[in-house]
C-alpha cells in the first residue's frame, strides 16, 4: 500500500535520485532506467556503487549526513527523489528531513514499519511505501486462492483470478455481478491471448482469466468463489 500526500498536478518524470541501492533500491533504480528515466544512485557502500556503474545513469558514494555532497549533486533539481534506505531508520528519516528542507518536488520513501512510515509523513515525505508488507499481503492472497492481488488503497483492490461459475457463459450485463457481489469485471484474457476490456456484452468462458475490481473484502470473496 502507498500512502500519499497531495503534491499538486503530476508532471512527466524525466529523472530521479535514488538513495540506497540495497535489494529494493537497486531493483527500483534499474527498472526506472529500463523505462527511460535518468537515475542518479546514491549509496554509502563502495561495493554497491561499483556494482551499479554502467547500470544507472550516474552512481556516487556519499557518506551518511554529508549534505554538502548532496548540494553539489543538486538533488533538489530532480523530478523525484526516492529514499530506499531500509536498514538504518535514522538515516532514512534524516534524509527525508533534508530533502524536505531543500524543497524537493516529490519524495518517495520506503518504510519498514507503520511507525517509521508515520514519521516519514510527518517530516514531509509525499509517498510512503511498505514493500515487505505489500508483498506479504500479495503472496497471502495468492496462497488463499487468487492469482494476484493489488491493493489500490485500504478499502479497494483489484484481483486477477480464474473465471468462476457465476459469470461463465452469461453476458456480464445480465450477470448482476455488481448487484450480487459488489465487484466489476474490468478485463478478460482467453488462453494465451491478450487482455481485452470487458463491457456489458462480454461473455466469459471457462478457464478465462479476469481482472475484478471492488471493495477489498468483496473482491477477495469473489476471487474465492467457484
Amino acid at each position: 500500500m502507498v500512502k500519499r500526500i497531495t503534491t499538486g498536478p503530476r508532471k512527466n518524470v524525466r529523472n530521479a535520485a535514488v538513495f540506497g541501492l540495497g535489494r529494493f533500491g537497486s531493483a527500483l533504480a534499474v527498472e526506472l532506467v529500463e523505462i527511460g528515466i535518468e537515475v542518479l544512485g546514491i549509496e554509502t557502500d563502495e561495493d554497491r556503487v561499483q556494482r551499479h556503474n554502467g547500470l544507472l545513469t550516474k552512481v556516487v558514494r556519499v557518506d551518511p549526513g554529508v549534505n554538502e555532497a548532496l548540494e553539489q549533486l543538486k538533488v533538489q533539481e530532480y523530478d523525484v527523489c526516492v529514499i530506499a534506505i531500509g536498514s538504518d531508520i535514522l538515516a532514512s528519516i534524516l534524509t527525508a528531513a533534508y530533502l524536505t528542507k531543500i524543497g524537493v518536488k516529490e519524495i518517495w520513501a520506503k518504510a519498514t514499519s507503520r511507525e517509521h512510515g508515520e514519521i516519514l509523513e510527518q517530516v514531509g515525505v509525499h509517498h510512503v511505501v511498505y514493500p515487505e508488507n505489500d508483498m506479504g499481503r500479495r503472496v497471502a492472497h495468492q496462497v488463499k486462492g487468487s492469482t494476484d492481488f493489488i491493493e489500490v488503497d485500504e478499502t479497494y483492490a483489484i484481483i486477477k483470478t480464474t473465471a468462476n461459475q457465476h459469470i461463465i457463459g452469461t453476458r456480464l450485463g445480465d450477470s448482476e455481478i455488481r448487484k450480487n457481489y459488489g465487484v466489476t469485471v474490468m478485463a478478460v484474457k482467453r488462453g494465451k491471448g491478450k487482455w481485452v476490456n470487458a463491457d456489458s456484452d462480454t461473455i466469459v468462458a471457462e478457464f478465462d482469466e479476469v481482472l475484478v475490481a471492488g471493495p477489498t473484502k468483496e473482491a477477495e470473496q469473489f476471487g474465492l468463489l467457484n
